[in-house]
């Protein structure tokens, strides 16, 4: 059964290059990782701000950083972890009126 971190939700700061396309086949090479999204975000004159987002089964995070770091990019944040057996989807409540 399924358990460890199964999905995660990285703010990324990433060079130009390497491209989206190459760094997720980078990433995708990790046996842990079952699929992820990279979505661009923000682009300037030499860097792209992306989110990353993985899913897999026991996702070693020191892993992923490593393949990022080879690949010039840095993490700002983790923004999302989802662990355990099954998935719990983030609840947004609604602010009640006066």
């Amino acid at each position: 059964m399924p358990s460890g971190i199964r999905r995660i939700v990285l703010d990324v700061l990433k060079p130009h290059t390497p491209r989206l396309t190459d760094l997720a086949l980078m990433i995708s090479q990790d046996e842990r990782v079952s699929g992820l999204n990279i979505s661009l975000k923000e682009v300037d004159q030499n860097t792209e701000s992306i989110t990353i987002t993985l899913e897999g089964d026991d996702l070693k995070f020191d892993t992923i950083k490593e393949i990022l770091e080879q690949a010039g990019a840095v993490i700002h944040s983790i923004d999302q972890v989802v662990a355990g057996r099954r998935f719990v989807e983030e609840v947004t409540l609604q602010p009640e009126n006066s």
